[in-house]
């Protein structure tokens, strides 16, 4: 029984960690940050978003379990969703990989407070709507009807560790323009395996047994 559940733990943990690899607003700002004004700033834009990662983990694992408390039945809808979003991702990772074009960086200037920077990317995450749709469909990976608590525990501490150490790599690595164009040389290659990751974590929920 332990094994079925490590199995989705780790395929929670992978899809998450697979999804800091493709930039999104809140990446693009700090990546933007870090090479505009300093490193640090960008560093405390990285721990207020990771700070936020916790939050929605916690909301939407703390709302699961209530929900499937009273609505077992609820668990396949759950799933499906969440199937259908990861698959979602995979379309637009397919689609981001045949454009040209990449996504603008946000720089946020803010002098010298990195207090205010913190506050600034909770703010980014905990107002960012895709961020539920996101950790249903990565607990929903871990989670069933019968899961004991230790799963949902293990979901949310293991992806907020992997969001505080992501976001600060990209703050640190991304901090100088080589890296950026580095980077925006493999993007396209990036983003085609990530559209088949997503989809073979898709397909993964969808087989599980609901």
């Amino acid at each position: 029984m332990q094994e079925t559940y490590l199995e989705g733990i780790l395929l929670a943990y992978a899809a998450f960690a697979i999804g800091l690899f493709s930039p999104g607003p809140n990446i693009m700002a700090i990546i933007g940050t870090s090479m505009a004004n300093s490193r640090s700033s960008g560093k405390s834009l990285a721990l207020g978003i990771a700070t936020g990662s916790f939050l929605w983990g916690t909301l939407t694992l703390l709302g699961l379990t209530s929900l499937l408390t009273f609505y077992a039945s609820l668990m396949t809808i759950i799933k499906v969703a969440g199937a259908g979003y990861l698959f979602w991702l995979a379309f637009k990772a397919f689609k981001s990989a045949g454009k040209r074009q990449t996504q603008e960086l946000n720089s946020i200037a803010l002098g010298d407070n990195h207090w205010a920077y913190y506050r600034r990317g909770l703010l980014i995450q905990m107002t960012n709507p895709k961020a539920a749709l996101t950790w249903i469909a990565v607990i929903s990976l871990a989670l069933d009807q019968a899961a004991p608590w230790w799963v949902g525990l293990s979901v949310v501490v293991g992806t907020t560790t992997l969001s505080a150490i992501g976001h600060l790599v990209y703050a640190y690595a991304f901090s100088t323009q080589t890296m950026v164009t580095a980077y925006r040389k493999a993007r396209r290659w990036i983003e085609g395996l990530l559209g088949s990751f997503f989809s073979f974590a898709g397909y993964k929920l969808l087989s599980s047994d609901i």
